[in-house]
């Protein structure tokens, strides 16, 4: 079973839906020991990052999603979830994250369209489950106004170039971080899901 993260803030039947077309068994809840019990899990996201981590703490889910990365359990953020499992953010001001990927969430500076919105191309940086069946030059749909800076460059899958190289996908372990909305990304956002779900059904690791 696939827990998707309900906190309040995030496109939660979108995902439902995708995961659910590829086969998985899927629960939207936002019962802490639900989360912890789940094979697989997925953070979605949409909203303020500072905002979002008030809602996980008072809800006890941010507990839930460390005990769910410490245990080896297969987790996916997906848009402003992945960057929740970054350090910080400074968004309107500096937020503490989950820290499950040590870096910062940072905001797009300069004289171009904020937010990035509309279809980019991925480069792909080294292999994983999580990218099999994804090519370099894919297009994938993105609406954000930050972007992650992690500690150890190692982590990052694939990234796009929009006024500089932004980061698309990133993997640490069982831990696994999409900026994108794969949910809206046709064949390769289900490309995606769909090694997820296969992830979770083998336990395996980025």
């Amino acid at each position: 079973m696939i827990a998707v993260i309900d906190y309040g803030m995030g496109n939660l039947r979108s995902v439902e839906k995708a995961l659910a077309t590829l086969g998985a068994e899927v629960v939207v809840s936002g019962d802490p020991e639900l989360v912890k019990r789940a094979a697989g899990v997925v953070l979605p996201g949409v909203g303020a990052f500072g905002d979002a981590m008030d809602h996980l703490q008072q809800l006890g889910l941010d507990a839930a999603i460390r005990d769910v990365a410490a245990a080896g359990t297969p987790l996916l953020g997906i848009c402003l979830g992945m960057q929740l499992l970054f350090s910080s953010s400074e968004e309107h001001g500096l937020h503490q994250g989950l820290n499950l990927i040590p870096g910062q969430v940072k905001q797009f500076q300069g004289d171009f369209k904020i937010p990035h919105i509309g279809w980019n191309d991925l480069t792909l940086h080294r292999e994983s489950l999580l990218l099999q069946g994804v090519e370099n030059g894919d297009y994938v749909y993105w609406v954000h106004s930050l972007f992650v800076e992690p500690a150890d460059r190692s982590v990052v899958l694939a990234t796009t170039g929009y006024y500089g190289e932004v980061p698309g996908i990133v993997g640490r372990g069982n831990v696994w971080g999409i900026q994108f909305h794969p949910e809206k990304s046709s064949r390769v956002g289900l490309q995606l899901l769909s090694n997820f779900v296969k992830l979770v059904r083998e336990g395996a690791t980025a």
